[in-house]
């Protein structure tokens, strides 16, 4: 993997992340896959509404 540049919205160089970080990002996410998941996702509702009957 090569390194990978960061820019922020105006062009200025923010980081830059090296192929060793990249390497070991790689590995933890094939470990532990829901490292990465995105938060902001909403629940899934069910199908069908719970509804009690008497």
């Amino acid at each position: 993997m090569n390194q990978v540049k960061v820019y922020d919205s105006s062009g200025t160089l923010k980081k830059i992340i090296s192929s060793k970080e990249l390497k070991k990002r790689a590995d933890i996410l094939i470990t532990n896959p829901m490292q990465y998941r995105k938060s902001n996702k909403k629940p899934s509702t069910p199908s069908s509404p719970n509804v009690l009957s008497k």
